[in-house]
């Protein structure tokens, strides 16, 4: 076709500019890059992948894709794929990120203004890995039961073993769940172990905590269930896991155990030798920024770890209970718990959760 050909035929000439139009976005489409996340499922997935992922994809022509599981699948994930991972960043619970550092699947985060900005709590040996929230585990309980029956809010650990609790009591499996296993090593503590020594824990457990058991779940997914069908009057959690679940609609409250809280912190971790290390670590840098966290206070209930978060509304006394609670919390000596975790993780499976 000629020129004035060309010209004279109008829908050919839209015609053309459409192909044109539609190779320009395919092309755009084909440069745009796919990193995955391993992190917890539920809520945290939804309030990252709404109110947080969303800016970061924009910036940079990528599309965040989580991987829900709990610390101990994605850890998992990541040592079977470690010489070739299929994911590029990771959330894990401060314990497990320890262990995950000493396997050698992280990379050192790089520097930068936003890493200098978080609370020095929240940055690991080495910068290997940082934090992205700040919390502890204490008690939480179901609000309609207690009121049901007049019963006080728990005020200690060793709550969990006042006979009247008889199978309400829902206690997360010290194998795969951060919650149980400080609420374990709390009773421990209180028995006369400490972190080296479990053995007062594991010897009073069956005749005190054991018999008000009703079960043992393998992450505290099922307990806003168990809530509400009235089963479980008393469990191991976090403030945050509790206002998720009061956001719901669902009546729990946190109750802080005379003899401390357990600090607990989500690790956040570039996998090392990843297939995108620029952009996993920008990704990791971005979740730190004043912004990324504010939203996950308002969305999520996740507590910033950087202190200029913007903090309005309810998040205002949120953060305020919880840096008044971190005066009193209790610290985990992962060295000893994680030299002897796999050695715990058989025997209470053995002799608890038989």
């Amino acid at each position: 076709m000629n020129r004035t050909a060309f010209h004279r035929f109008p829908i050919a000439r839209r015609l053309l500019t459409a192909v044109a139009s539609l190779a320009v976005c395919l092309g755009a489409q084909a440069q745009t890059k796919t990193i995955y996340i391993g992190m917890n499922g539920g809520t945290m997935e939804k309030a990252y992948t709404q109110f947080v992922f969303p800016a970061f994809e924009k910036q940079n022509n990528v599309k965040v894709v989580v991987v829900p599981g709990t610390s101990a699948d994605i850890l998992a994930k990541a040592q079977a794929n470690k010489d070739k991972p299929q994911m590029h960043v990771m959330f894990l619970d401060d314990g497990v990120m320890v262990r995950a550092i000493g396997m050698g699947l992280c990379e050192k985060q790089r520097p930068s203004a936003t890493l200098k900005e978080i609370y020095p709590v929240a940055r690991f040996k080495d910068d290997m890995a940082t934090s992205i929230s700040l919390g502890m585990t204490g008690l939480a309980y179901n609000k309609k039961m207690f009121a049901e029956k007049g019963w006080a809010a728990p005020t200690s650990w060793m709550d969990m073993a006042d006979p009247k609790y008889k199978g309400k009591l829902v206690f997360p499996s010290i194998t795969s769940s951060s919650f149980g296993l400080h609420g374990f090593l709390m009773f421990n503590r209180i028995q006369g172990g400490n972190d080296q020594n479990v053995e007062p824990g594991f010897a009073a457990w069956p005749k005190t905590v054991g018999p008000n058991v009703l079960e043992y779940i393998p992450s505290s997914a099922k307990i806003s269930e168990m809530v509400q069908t009235g089963e479980a009057a008393l469990f191991p959690l976090t403030p945050s896991g509790v206002a998720a679940l009061k956001a719901r609609g669902i009546p729990v409250e946190y109750a802080q155990p005379k003899e401390g809280a357990v600090l607990l912190m989500v690790g956040q971790c570039v996998i090392a030798n990843n297939s995108e290390p620029e952009l996993a670590q920008k990704l990791a840098e971005f979740l730190l920024t004043p912004q990324a966290q504010a939203n996950m206070l308002e969305h999520g209930n996740i507590v910033p770890t950087n202190p200029k978060a913007p903090v309005v509304g309810a998040g205002i006394a949120q953060v305020a209970e919880i840096k008044e609670w971190l005066k009193t919390a209790v610290t985990v000596d992962w060295a000893s718990v994680n030299a002897n975790r796999a050695a715990w993780n058989s025997r209470w499976n053995r002799s608890i959760e038989r």
